[in-house]
């Protein structure tokens, strides 16, 4: 009884067939390919380039943070064209070499504030998003003075609106502004001060400012105007007082 048990055991193992899955060249090379070991992540290198008309350091002049120390990042490229610009040389931005945004950071870092002030020229013609980005990094708070004319970009800490009548600003920046700075070159811009301060917040700070060829003869009217509506205050170009950039 067992032996024949045996016999059909064995006959079951000769007779059987074993069908093994076949595999393609294609899949075996697969296969056989070697993994590749992981390597390590390492930062991409700024690439990206924008006109600087002329960087400096020196004393913020105008406005809220008049007297603190700043880096300025002056930009070129200017579609307001106003008559009264004192830098009419940043209005062609082809007439400015591009600079890295590398190296643009590594020269405001050489300076001991962390405050880096954007200007123009119009710096909204310009994506800001790198620039300020890899300023932050390096622990700067970053300002920007504009006419509002062009959409905001970048990430800011704080932003001087200063309307043109050349070339409004967009509705959409109001808002956001955190400081209002109209220039006076005519008494008639008292009145269009006080429009524009209508479409900002409540917390947004009000400064007037005499144009620097008219300051003799309008900042006594400004001081009066300051008097009566004391929500605003008076902003002096104190670097040119001072004789600094």
């Amino acid at each position: 009884m067992e032996f024949a048990y045996l016999r059909r055991i064995l006959f079951i193992i000769l007779n059987y067939e074993i069908k093994m899955p076949t595999i393609s060249s294609s899949s075996f090379s697969k296969l056989s390919k070697p993994v590749s070991k992981p390597t390590r992540q390492t930062k991409p290198e700024l690439t990206s380039s924008l006109p600087v008309m002329e960087a400096f350091y020196t004393l913020q002049g105008e406005g809220v943070f008049t007297g603190h120390a700043a880096y300025f990042i002056r930009l070129g490229g200017c579609d307001v064209g106003c008559f009264w610009c004192d830098v009419k040389e940043s209005w062609d931005k082809e007439a400015h070499p591009q600079q890295s945004i590398s190296q643009i950071v590594k020269e405001a870092s050489s300076f001991s504030a962390r405050l880096a002030v954007i200007t123009g020229g119009e710096p909204l013609m310009h994506d800001l998003d790198e620039l300020t980005a890899a300023l932050k990094k390096e622990g700067f708070r970053v300002h920007i003075e504009t006419s509002g004319a062009h959409p905001l970009s970048g990430t800011l800490d704080w932003i001087t609106l200063s309307p043109k009548r050349f070339k409004k600003p967009l509705e959409a920046i109001y808002p956001k502004v955190h400081e209002l700075k109209m220039v006076v070159y005519a008494l008639s811009d008292l009145e269009w001060a006080q429009e524009e301060a209508k479409k900002v917040s409540d917390s947004c700070k009000l400064l007037i400012q005499p144009e620097w060829s008219k300051s003799d003869k309008n900042l006594p009217i400004l001081i009066e105007f300051v008097k009566e509506n004391p929500r605003w205050q008076v902003s002096l170009q104190t670097h040119k007082f001072m004789n600094i950039p």
